[in-house]
């Protein structure tokens, strides 16, 4: 079985593989590197990647995307309630979690934001299938350096219900330094910073990378809710103020909003080579054409806020990494979003000069280096990682509640993973014989300003005065970043293990519901291939009829094939009209078709054949007789 890596975008996905000594980044159907991260579903069919992308302005309501920006978040989380506004679909309030609402086959469905992420990782999977043309049953997906734990658990979770083995989460900007080091067979000691600028996430990490190919992650910092999709809501926001100033409209519908949005990106991304690009929009809003300019340094004016807070993620990481800018040898730019030229300018500044490295492809690397990771887990003998070795940290401190509220850290940021640490705690009040454990990451010297994790109860605690009890509380952090905790009552020598309930995490019977629907839908899809391509068949059956018939006209009067080109143009309408059929009306419709017309065809066909065979005699016998007269006259 292979191992592959993926690298799970907010905007666009990648999957790469090792194969022949070197990684392969595996193109689509389409020959594209990336797809995009979209899943939409219409009355016949769901769609994922390109071919939900392409139809999303006509189907806003039902394409979903930026599922990354709602997995693992609870649904009253301030950040994902500014994600709400920019997303045309629904996104409803269930138990605390945030789920996506849409009509699939005129009926109303409901979905996880991870059932959703495995939909385009399962994409990932199949494309990687076709390309190798063997099965894949592992894979090594990455995620943004600061997702939390419930994030990587959630992520995790969506590999599972794709049917992929996860064998490790790794950080992306981690992923992408091993894929420089490994392109560019890095020789000595060097401090490298990436600098990981996706459509929906940014990340910035500092990587020390040792002669012994040793990568030790010393520091990460960034936003989880910063990329190229809100350079995009900047654009959108100033299309609609100008739309509104000039014609006193407001653009509300989700399908203008979506037109527009994708008008944004186009330009976007034209503005990286031009100073200028011009949005035009057929019949916007109240049938009114909409035609917008925007300039490369308005649009760095518009989004200047989001750039300027980039370097002070990166400013923030130098200082946890005890590192002067000085000290980098090398910057590396990953993330599409990363060809701003203003990005390129700001960093080359900041960094006194120095040029940024474009050695690898920006959208690819992340990908890449997953893949390497995947074949160094799958025990790949190859010279080129036989010595390589990650050393990932904690993104955020990890502690519990104490007295009025405060964060007790356990585990502090940047700590190299895997780790394990274990602290005492005792009760609060006399007597207590139970304690209430609550998780949280972050920060803040307050936990009502940090990120619950998860709650859990602690019972039989010996009644005794306050302070007396001794509890052992141990974080123990795999090699993926996910977290367990485990409590131990000192005092009585009694052990147990307590797995944290995370406020975010979905039960068992969730989980078995979306790994059931999620098998269901491959079913589905499977079922509508098979239906289309019998509809194909009956298709080019009828036409074929046809043509047959048509071109039978030049040996048969028009009288004889008349009724039945009628009979072809019928049962083309027939299915014009009937788009929706199941795959057996399809299968009755051929069927009846050729019952019907295979004794008319072979008269036609006989009818044609003889017509010809009469027509040819005909042109012999006068050939003959013209011969015969020009022999004549040659002997005279």
């Amino acid at each position: 079985m292979v191992a592959i890596g993926i690298d799970l975008g907010t905007v666009c996905s990648c999957v790469a593989v090792w194969l022949k000594s070197d990684v392969q980044v595996i193109p689509n159907e389409q020959g594209s590197s990336i797809t995009p991260s979209y899943v939409a579903f219409t009355p016949r069919e769901r769609l994922i990647g390109e071919p939900a992308k392409s139809q999303a302005s006509v189907n806003a309501t039902n394409t979903v995307f930026g599922a990354k920006r709602l997995i693992g978040r609870t649904f009253d989380d301030v950040g994902l309630q500014m994600d709400l506004r920019h997303f045309p679909f629904s996104v409803i309030n269930q138990n605390g979690k945030p789920k996506i609402c849409i009509n699939y086959r005129y009926k109303k469905r409901v979905f996880a934001p991870e059932e959703i992420s495995a939909m385009i990782i399962f994409r990932m999977k199949e494309i990687a299938e076709n390309f190798l043309g063997c099965k894949v049953d592992k894979a090594v997906i990455t995620v943004p350096a600061y997702f939390n734990d419930s994030q990587r658990q959630a992520t995790r979770l969506a590999g599972e219900i794709s049917g992929l083995e996860v064998i490790r989460i790794i950080n992306e900007p981690t992923a992408a330094a091993l894929a420089y080091g490994l392109n560019n067979d890095l020789k000595g000691e060097r401090n490298v910073l990436v600098y990981d600028l996706g459509g929906g996430t940014f990340d910035v990490s500092i990587l020390s990378i040792s002669e012994d190919s040793v990568y030790q992650v010393k520091s990460t910092a960034g936003n989880s809710r910063l990329g190229g999709e809100d350079f995009d809501n900047r654009l959108v926001a100033y299309f609609i103020e100008d739309f509104r100033k000039r014609y006193k409209k407001e653009v509300k519908s989700a399908r203008a909003l979506r037109r527009l949005k994708c008008a944004a990106e186009k330009a976007k991304r034209l503005l990286t080579s031009a100073v200028e690009a011009v949005v035009q929009i057929e019949s916007l809003s109240d049938g009114i054409d909409y035609k917008g300019l925007v300039t490369r340094v308005l649009f760095e004016e518009l989004c200047s806020d989001l750039f300027k807070d980039t370097l002070r993620s990166v400013e923030r990481a130098l200082m946890d990494a005890g590192m002067m800018k000085n000290d980098i040898d090398d910057v590396i730019l990953v993330g599409g979003s990363t060809r701003i030229p203003k990005i390129r300018k700001m960093l080359s500044e900041y960094f006194d000069g120095k040029e940024p490295m474009g050695s690898i492809n920006p959208d690819e690397a992340i990908a890449c280096g997953a893949a390497i990771h995947a074949a160094m887990l799958s025990g790949e003998k190859n010279e080129k990682m036989k010595d390589l070795l990650l050393i990932d940290v904690v993104p955020l401190s990890l502690g519990v509640e104490t007295a009025h509220g405060l964060m007790y850290k356990v585990i502090q940021r940047n700590t190299p993973i895997p780790c394990k640490q274990v602290k005492e705690i005792t009760t609060l009040e006399d007597y207590q014989i139970s304690m209430t454990i609550e998780i949280f990451e972050g920060e803040r010297s307050l936990t009502k300003d940090n990120h619950l994790l998860g709650v859990f109860e602690l019972h039989n605690i010996p009644p005794v005065p306050r302070g007396v009890a001794k509890v052992d509380v141990t974080f123990d952090i795999d090699v993926n970043g996910i977290l367990t905790v485990s409590a131990r009552d000192r005092s009585t020598g009694n052990c147990k293990s307590v797995t944290i309930k995370n406020v975010n995490r979905l039960t068992q019977q969730e989980i078995c519901r979306m790994v059931t629907d999620a098998a269901k839908f491959r079913e589905e899809d499977e079922e509508n291939r098979r239906r289309l391509e019998v509809r194909n068949q009956l298709e080019t059956y009828i036409y074929n009829v046809k043509r047959s018939v048509v071109e039978s006209l030049v040996e048969l009067s028009g009288d004889e094939c008349t009724e039945m080109i009628g009979e072809c143009k019928a049962a083309i309408s027939w299915l014009d009209e009937n788009p929706d059929c199941l795959r057996e009306e399809y299968e009755r419709k051929m069927s009846e078709l050729l019952r019907c017309w295979s004794f008319k065809i072979r008269m036609v066909d006989h009818a044609a054949h003889r017509a010809k065979r009469q027509r040819n005699d005909s042109l012999a016998y006068d050939a003959e007789n013209q011969h015969t007269s020009i022999e004549i006259l040659d002997v005279h």
